[in-house]
């Protein structure tokens, strides 16, 4: 996009307290974000947010490090973790409920699915850590769950934006005016 897509305008807020609103919408208690680029714009936007921070110290580098590195200051007794991404800011918060339901009946890995697209954002048991510290640079995610493919439950849930991200200015703008109903700042 060649913009920083974590503080870009969504409605009142910026993306990244969207999505940060969905995950303590859908009951989450610890959120950690992982920053790299423009570290402390986000630390400065999240200040008044109960949000943790990891460091990425390459962010250049492929998720599995960022995963790894918000993994790593998970607390010990955390049991099962989410990850999401910062450009889904329009997850409804059910769909972090519906996720942690799956879990609480058994389900080690979930994904969640609209018309059979897997999206994100996913929870991931943690007694998949270790494999969480060191994914494939490669497949990241995508490796693990398929390597365990009889404890991954695909849920089909009611919104269409689990499987739609932000990459380009078009996907931005068309996302912003479904949710928001106006055209985004500065792109009208």
């Amino acid at each position: 996009m060649g913009s920083f897509k974590p503080l870009l305008p969504f409605g009142e807020k910026t993306v990244i307290e969207s999505c940060i609103d969905y995950l303590h919408g859908g009951g989450i208690r610890d959120i950690v974000v992982v920053v790299g680029h423009h570290a402390e714009k986000i630390r400065n936007q999240l200040r008044t947010t109960s949000v943790s921070f990891a460091v990425n110290p390459n962010p250049a580098s492929e998720m599995n490090v960022s995963i790894a590195c918000g993994v790593s200051v998970l607390p010990a007794e955390a049991k099962a973790t989410i990850i999401a991404l910062v450009d889904h800011p329009a997850i409804p918060a059910e769909v972090v409920s519906t996720l942690f339901y799956e879990w609480s009946k058994g389900a080690r890995l979930v994904v969640p699915t609209w018309e059979d697209r897997g999206g994100h954002p996913v929870l991931v048991d943690l007694s998949f850590r270790d494999q969480l510290l060191d994914l494939d640079p490669g497949r990241g995610l995508k490796k693990l769950f398929d390597e365990h493919r009889t404890e991954t439950r695909r849920v089909a849930v009611a919104s269409p934006y689990v499987a739609r991200d932000m990459d380009t200015w078009d996907d931005y703008r068309v996302l912003y005016e479904e949710v928001i109903g106006t055209t985004p700042p500065g792109l009208g």
